[in-house]
């Protein structure tokens, strides 16, 4: 009986492998044409300087002579200044104290605006307005409020009774002066917080009091975690923005020479100051860059162990364990 032999079928070209149809190219172009404007920024204004810093913090460098390589030494020169440790410890001293203020404050204050009814937009816009203040302001307008004589701050403190401190001229009170300011601008925090108890079902606190929990159970084992992917997001952007304090600090006591005369402006030196001063007042364009390097490793680190550790305590809804 004869067999028939028929020819293989080519197979039909992988998916990938697909010609795009004249559509498809067309709407490729006009996506790469879209994203152009955000591709030549971010390799003109970030990627272009993080790589020039990189090669910079090798060298040594005023602006006006061309770079000298020289190794390892700035990194070197840094681990040695007294200075830079300084600095770096004055900034990680208001970090421990500005993010858990921040974040204690703004959850208190979300707690309460959940519960003002229809006045609930106008207090938001309250409470995110001075968000929208421009930093210079802040500064100038803090350095006048916490002025030892006259400021509003030992003024009204006097009328308790109490005699208000030097915010600006002790040492032991520049810091806790420069926390009270930051939370000048803790509104955005405070609307985040507000969206997220928003967004806490109800079913969760209906159950939880008929198995016969209180409002403080009901907090802690309803509302912490149904929300903690927001404290979580705080936690990291409080934390990066707290480690790079500078506009304020630097208006209040580095602005002029009056004010750096007058202040204690050496517990007010903050890491990123003493590196724009490296940079912009002694044109060590190199040894800036270097610290500048070491402040992103910092950060780095720091993000890396929140984010290791967060999975401890941050519950994302959908998750499947």
């Amino acid at each position: 009986m004869a067999t028939t032999v028929t020819a293989p079928t080519p197979s039909a070209p992988a998916a990938g492998r697909r010609r795009r149809t004249p559509l498809a190219r067309r709407e490729a172009r006009w996506a790469w044409l879209f994203l152009a404007p955000w591709i030549v920024g971010f390799l003109v204004f970030q990627a272009g300087p993080m790589i020039a810093s990189a090669w910079l913090s090798f060298t040594e460098y005023d602006v006006i002579n061309p770079p000298e390589y020289t190794g390892l030494d700035n990194y070197r020169e840094l681990m040695a200044d007294p200075q830079v440790a300084r600095s770096l410890g004055n900034t990680v001293y208001y970090t421990a104290l500005h993010v858990p203020l921040v974040m204690i404050i703004s959850l208190g204050l979300a707690l309460l605006l959940k519960r003002v009814g229809r006045l609930q937009g106008f207090f938001r816009t309250v409470f995110y307005l001075p968000v929208m203040t421009p930093a210079v302001a802040v500064g100038i307008l803090f350095l006048l409020l916490l002025n030892t004589q006259d400021g509003l701050i030992n003024r009204g403190l006097g009328l308790l009774g109490i005699d208000g401190p030097s915010w600006t001229t002790d040492p032991n009170w520049v810091m806790p002066g420069i926390v009270l300011m930051s939370l000048w601008s803790l509104g955005s925090t405070v609307i985040i917080y507000l969206a997220a108890l928003q967004n806490v079902p109800r079913d969760l606190y209906e159950a939880a009091s008929i198995d016969g929990a209180g409002g403080w159970a009901r907090f802690r084992h309803v509302t912490l975690p149904m929300i903690s992917g927001a404290l979580f997001f705080t936690l990291i952007v409080n934390t990066i923005a707290s480690l790079q304090m500078f506009t304020e600090v630097y208006t209040m006591y580095f602005g002029n020479r009056e004010t750096q005369n007058r202040f204690n402006s050496d517990a007010a030196t903050f890491y990123v100051i003493h590196l724009f001063q490296e940079a912009f007042q002694f044109l060590h364009m190199g040894y800036a860059s270097a610290m500048a390097w070491l402040l992103f490793l910092i950060i780095m680190v720091i993000t890396l162990v929140q984010v290791k550790l967060s999975n401890r305590f941050v519950y994302y809804e959908g998750e499947q364990k």
